[in-house]
């Protein structure tokens, strides 16, 4: 992210509180990149989303939290607000990292467990990870607020492609992204902006917990992976780092596999 020397580049973690975004916020100030982390979190979950970023905030490079919901358009519009004065006249968006996991986990037959996915569970799960990629790269650009050479990362997963019980309508949600991925790669190329997707290993975070029957899937994969473990949140945010690297310049388009190999097994 490199820019004219008057230019302070930041990135913004779009989901930055728990599991991939966290690592990768914590990843992005380690390399002296200063961060702006967007997070909406239920009461239950801050205490310890608090204790992360008080220790991030004592740090040499800048960071700052803005909690409120990336995903409406009102909220959009007061974070952009958020974001404009953070950044002052000296700063522009070098990379922009969208980690929401929010999304129904339900059959599509009703069990004695869970009722079916309805129509509105696909919407809702899909406006939160899948439009709204679009939704934040379309304001951010139209704003101006993008450096020269951004680049603009979301995580996927298998499930976008292979059937997962119960993910029926995250997979949908996760295929949609991925199209729009690469349709924002190619239609913003010429803008100077790269788009790309990192599909993660099974990673142990909170929201795959939440999948049914996470526990064996955990279990399999940790021996179906050919690196004898599962894939870790600081696997995915380490290549969130190179993809923000300059030289990293001429991936664009692509759905990156960060997973130790597992998926070839």
């Amino acid at each position: 992210m490199e820019e004219a020397p008057h230019i302070k580049n930041f990135a913004v973690v779009i989901g930055g509180s728990q599991g991939l975004g966290l690592a990768t916020v914590r990843k992005l100030l380690i390399e002296n990149i200063p961060v702006i982390a967007v997070h909406r979190d239920m009461r239950k979950d801050m205490e310890q989303i608090t204790v992360d970023f008080a220790s991030f905030s004592g740090g040499s490079t800048p960071f700052f939290a803005i909690h409120k919901d990336a995903i409406q358009e009102k909220g959009r519009l007061e974070i952009l607000q958020e974001i404009k004065k953070i950044l002052g006249h000296d700063g522009k968006i070098g990379l922009l990292v969208h980690s929401i996991a929010r999304g129904n986990l339900k059959p599509m037959a009703a069990n004695s467990q869970f009722p079916a996915l309805s129509e509105a569970d696909f919407k809702i799960t899909g406006e939160a990870m899948a439009y709204n990629v679009y939704n934040w790269v379309s304001l951010l650009f139209r704003e101006s607020l993008f450096s020269s050479n951004p680049k603009v990362i979301a995580f996927t997963s298998e499930g976008s492609s292979r059937v997962i019980p119960g993910y029926g309508a995250v997979a949908a949600a996760k295929a949609s992204m991925e199209a729009i991925i690469r349709q924002i790669a190619v239609e913003f190329a010429p803008h100077g902006i790269r788009a790309n997707c990192l599909q993660a290993g099974v990673t142990p975070t909170d929201s795959m917990k939440r999948i049914p029957g996470s526990a064996e899937i955990l279990e399999r994969t940790a021996k179906r992976n050919p690196s004898g473990r599962l894939t870790r949140p600081e696997d995915i945010a380490n290549v969130v780092y190179l993809l923000s690297r300059p030289e990293a310049a001429w991936i664009n388009g692509t759905i990156l596999k960060v997973d130790g190999g597992e998926s070839l097994c």
